[in-house]
């Protein structure tokens, strides 16, 4: 029996992010809320997730890629 692994919804934001920096989209020194232009009618909810995480839209995506773990404790 294979055990499936759950991602955070975190980590897909994050590997999203992380891609769009690895093909030069973005920059890691660019402010979080640039990735608002990509995610269009998303952004809402993806912003309100960052915030509760204690992001600012100012911080650097870098910030947002360095993140470990998401734990919600």
């Amino acid at each position: 029996m294979t055990q499936q692994v759950i991602l955070h919804p975190m980590v897909k934001l994050q590997r999203n992010v992380q891609s769009l920096v690895e093909s030069n989209i973005i920059k890691p020194t660019d402010s979080i809320w640039k990735i608002a232009l990509l995610y269009g009618n998303d952004w809402q909810h993806w912003k309100q997730e960052l915030l509760d995480f204690g992001f600012s839209m100012q911080d650097p995506i870098s910030e947002l890629l360095a993140v470990e773990a998401w734990d919600e404790e």
